[in-house]
């Protein structure tokens, strides 16, 4: 099991995948399915948001046509990351102040791997990480790094 000071470097996935702005909703959800994940980053340099499994059931629920409909219109973003030398401690606090369970992990901008709420589940020891309950308040002015 990772220690608390572990880098994300250590647990995350790499390469993440990504998909254009211009794709289709649907060419999103059938990437997920074909490689079993659960997130898609929208963009590369620098990246523009986050495509989850939970966004696109919202857009079925919404009615939304997913084969005409572009993932930025369901996207998160601004997007929350981590670098690869913060430790898995501060990813997990950062994904528990923003309440998200998929972190990027960039440098200088450009994504280099994913860590999830799975990843610190199999990673941590029970007294882990204490995930906070509220927002990080520069997130609300852009992304975090």
């Amino acid at each position: 099991m990772a220690e608390p000071g572990t880098p994300v470097e250590e647990i995350m996935t790499s390469p993440p995948r990504s998909v254009e702005p211009d794709a289709t909703v649907d060419a999103a959800a059938r990437t997920l399915t074909t490689h079993r994940i659960g997130s898609l980053i929208i963009g590369e340099d620098p990246i523009e948001g986050i495509i989850t499994e939970t966004d696109i059931v919202a857009g079925v629920a919404d009615g939304l046509d997913l084969s005409s409909t572009p993932v930025t219109e369901l996207m998160t973003g601004p997007v929350v990351t981590a670098r690869p030398t913060d430790s898995v401690e501060t990813a997990g606090q950062r994904m528990g102040r923003n309440s998200v369970k998929k972190l990027p992990v960039t440098e200088r901008g450009r994504a280099v791997g994913i860590v999830t709420t799975t990843d610190l589940a199999h990673h941590l020891p029970r007294r882990g990480v204490k995930m906070a309950a509220h927002r990080e308040p520069e997130m609300e002015k852009g992304e975090f790094e």
